[in-house]
């Protein structure tokens, strides 16, 4: 019998600390054997990158303010300034890539063990889970890494690596290609393995895996970065049966602001809420951090969530924290703590981060139908939102109209006005969750970061170098050019 081995990417291993090394020194016999449909299914488990990209693009972002406090460090620091991160470890860049590569890694994998298989159609829906999730851990490399997509410069733009094989060897050659290239594959992964996922074959945990919904959320943000509106509109109306996304949003006017702060950073992630449509178990340190950070929530970007000042004219319906004056936030997340050492308290911190939920498809599909001139359908989806975020919604007072959100921005064009409605909205409901720093991409929306003293102003330009994340240094082993700073 023919033995299939696990491997860890060349790519992966360029950032990984120096005892990880020992897992290359096993011998054959001591490493996993893969060579069953549900042990192939079992190793596709770590086919999601166990990274959380959130701290470093949220500090990037306009949703990060100086507090002036004394919580500074590196990690929430650097990308603040769009610096070089200087740090390896969890909640950092590097950290992020090391674990994308691993995660493409297993799905390699995987995919090898179908491809030899003789029973093919017994690993079908696993096929379809390594590819989604090659596609998308590829995705998130590329949108972080790279140049953000533009189609008349994409085919010259640098990309990063795509891997399609499991490697063999500790230092493989690489090229990063071109960001049109990496699209392609994402987009031939995508639609390859879509229509194989299964819905039956989890039987555990389905919102940790790649459903059918998850899929077509995936695609429905792939193709908004492509500007393929009508097929984010075709995906984002899959997710859902018969497409309503209401159902799935999250309660945050009513359940949500019923529970105490603990109960609802737990109920956040939880795989049976219904706004969750994948999940990934990260090693982060976000959930206790993410409050005291220097650079983050302060009472100005606190009192947007629940200001008045939107198209709505309404009070936004979001439970707002504050442990010190200078630090504001939302219930989001709960860490599980898991010793390493049980006679001392040492061990890694662990979040569950969203990486798909309902309100980013609806928006999603909003903005699509914006730009497809569909402007009645996208304000319908803007209601929806609202219906569960506003204060005492009321129908009739608070929905929005295209003349009601015009005449917000002060402007004749449609187009212009519910667009800039999409961002404010998605702005709020995901600040905690890094997704702002994709609308800044891929609006080229310029990003200015002040300091607490009002004597530093720094302005993040549409076209500036340091939106793409600098490639790991130590990348360069295996042939790959630094981004320009």
């Amino acid at each position: 019998m023919k033995r299939n081995l696990v491997y860890i990417s060349a790519l992966a291993i360029m950032t990984v600390a120096p005892g990880c090394k020992k897992y290359l020194e096993q011998l054959p016999d001591q490493r996993t054997e893969v060579n069953t449909p549900s042990k192939v299914a079992e190793l596709l488990t770590s086919a999601y990158p166990r990274a959380n990209y959130i701290p470093f693009i949220e500090a990037m972002s306009d949703n990060a303010n100086d507090k002036g406090t004394d919580d500074n460090t590196r990690y929430n620091r650097q990308p603040w300034f769009w610096e070089v991160s200087s740090d390896r470890d969890q909640d950092t860049p590097d950290f992020y890539w090391q674990k994308a590569y691993a995660a493409i890694a297993a799905a390699n994998q995987a995919l090898e063990v179908i491809n030899q298989a003789s029973d093919k159609a017994a690993y079908s829906a696993s096929k379809g889970e390594a590819l989604l999730c090659r596609a998308y851990a590829h995705f998130m490399l590329v949108t972080i890494f790279a140049q953000s997509y533009d189609a008349a410069t994409a085919a010259k733009d640098p990309g990063i690596p795509y891997v399609t094989k499991p490697e063999k060897i500790v230092v493989e050659k690489y090229e990063r290609k071109t960001v049109a290239y990496v699209y392609e594959q994402i987009e031939k992964d995508l639609t390859e393995g879509l229509p194989l996922i299964d819905d039956n074959s989890y039987t555990n945990a389905p919102s940790y895996h790649f459903t059918t919904s998850a899929a077509h959320a995936f695609a429905a943000r792939f193709y908004l970065f492509k500007k393929e509106y009508a097929k984010v509109v075709e995906h984002a109306n899959q997710t859902f049966p018969a497409g309503r996304a209401l159902p799935y949003l999250r309660p945050v006017n009513s359940t949500y602001n019923n529970m105490e702060e603990l109960v609802l950073r737990k109920e956040y992630t939880r795989a049976t809420q219904k706004a969750n449509l994948l999940l990934a178990e990260s090693q982060s340190w976000w959930a206790r951090n993410l409050r005291t950070n220097r650079y983050g929530c302060d009472p100005v970007l606190g009192a947007m969530l629940n200001s008045r000042d939107n198209p709505s004219g309404a009070r936004l319906s979001y439970k707002v924290y504050y442990s010190r004056p200078e630090d504001y936030f939302v219930p989001k997340f709960y860490e599980l703590f898991i010793r390493v050492d049980q006679n001392a308290n040492i061990g890694d911190g662990w979040d569950m981060i969203p990486l798909f939920t309902a309100e980013e498809v609806l928006f999603n599909r909003a903005e699509a139908n914006t730009e497809l001139g569909n402007f009645d359908a996208a304000i319908a989806d803007i209601n929806d939102f609202l219906s569960q975020r506003v204060d005492g919604y009321v129908a009739s007072a608070h929905n929005l109209s295209v003349g009601k959100v015009r005449n917000y921005y002060r402007t004749v064009d449609s187009r212009s006005a519910i667009i800039q409605a999409i961002l404010y909205y998605k702005k709020v409901e995901y600040i905690f969750e890094g997704l702002r720093w994709f609308d800044i991409l891929r609006h080229k929306i310029p990003v200015v970061h002040t300091s607490f003293d009002g004597k530093t102003k720094m302005v993040l330009g549409a076209n500036d170098p340091r939106r793409m994340v600098q490639i790991p240094q130590e990348a360069q082993l295996s042939g790959l050019e630094l981004n320009p700073r």
